[in-house]
């Protein structure tokens, strides 16, 4: 059947995602829009998902990795094999609203170029928000802005975020190739905010899109929060930093980055974590050479200079207190608002 519409390529990642596999494949099916590829990139899952899934939807495009690539280069696996003149990065735990891709390919053709994530709502409670875009604090640390807020219409309007949530991502595949697709150092955690700060570095902007829905379990079904994620996303926060900022924006954020870090470490330190914590950096260390490089390769094509980047990032993190105590996430905004602000005015 012929159709005007582009052609999307919908890229799921797997790694034993059970049942779940099945229902956000068996959602997809039910969109409202006519043009769609669904590539399903498996990361050597021992639960048969995928090959069940296969037998269940033989349309789907299945490509089965010989080991766990990670999040990043198995996403980057899906992105190569693409045909579309879009892609969707999706998560395998999700389910989609009948019009969510018509709303994407909406706003992209009102919009342009860009990096555009969903509203997000919880899988089991539709009332409770996820994530009405995805937000960078000064530090590094990225979070969902309204995560666990109950769903009262009040973020309606569509507009410009700090990056685009890697649980549901579209843009189109030029631009996911331009960029250079997901940095496969990083593994997993931060890899979207990795892409899109290097998107916005280039002049390539982010975009929440309310009208599209997906929905998504409270927490991720892969680590949930694991010492290895907690590990990960402390080292690909340094990294990034590392590899964002300009060399002299670094230089004159030494101290508060000094007693960031001293300050995270007691937080790990409390929640058990603090060998994590030294393995991140210890591992930072370790690929210094490698991490001078990528700032080499980022830096020599950015547009946007440190100054205008960070009027896009916040001063403070909203983290629900099913993940940080509200007393513990209060001490620590207050301290991140002082040092922020100082910072701030030195960059």
């Amino acid at each position: 059947m012929k159709t005007d519409n582009p052609l999307v390529s919908i890229i799921i990642l797997n790694y034993n995602a059970g049942k779940l596999l099945l229902d956000c494949v068996e959602s997809i099916l039910q969109t409202n829009y006519d043009n769609y590829e669904i590539i399903i990139v498996d990361n050597l899952s021992k639960d048969d998902s995928h090959k069940k899934c296969k037998a269940k939807f033989d349309l789907i495009h299945l490509i089965e990795n010989k080991e766990n690539l990670g999040y990043c280069e198995g996403n980057n696996v899906g992105i190569r094999a693409a045909k579309g003149k879009f892609v969707v990065i999706l998560n395998p735990d999700t389910t989609v609203d009948r019009e969510w891709l018509n709303e994407l390919i909406y706003a992209y053709k009102i919009h342009g170029d860009g990096l555009y994530q969903p509203k997000f709502l919880a899988t089991t409670d539709h009332q409770m928000l996820l994530s009405t875009g995805q937000m960078i604090q000064l530090f590094g640390f990225g979070f969902s802005r309204a995560k666990g807020v109950i769903e009262e219409k009040q973020y309606e309007n569509f507009e410009t975020v700090g990056y685009a949530s890697g649980t549901c991502l579209f843009t189109s595949l030029e631009i996911i190739k331009k960029l250079g697709m997901f940095d496969s150092f990083l593994f997993a955690y931060h890899d979207d905010l990795d892409l899109c700060w290097r998107a916005a570095l280039v002049g390539i902007k982010s975009y929440y899109v309310p009208a599209s829905i997906v929905y998504h379990p409270i927490e991720g079904y892969v680590f949930k929060w694991s010492a290895f994620k907690f590990y990960l996303m402390e080292r690909n926060r340094i990294y990034c930093i590392l590899t964002h900022y300009s060399r002299s924006t670094i230089i004159r954020m030494i101290p508060s980055l000094v007693i960031l870090d001293v300050c995270v470490s007691v937080f790990y330190l409390r929640k058990g974590l603090f060998r994590e914590k030294i393995k991140a950096n210890l591992n930072i260390l370790k690929n210094l050479i490698f991490i001078n490089k990528r700032y080499s390769e980022i830096q020599k094509d950015r547009k946007i200079d440190d100054k205008t980047m960070i009027t896009n990032f916040t001063d403070v993190i909203d983290i629900p207190e099913w993940i940080v105590r509200r007393e513990s996430n209060s001490m620590f905004n207050k301290l991140l608002n002082i040092m922020s602000k100082l910072t701030r005015k030195l960059i």
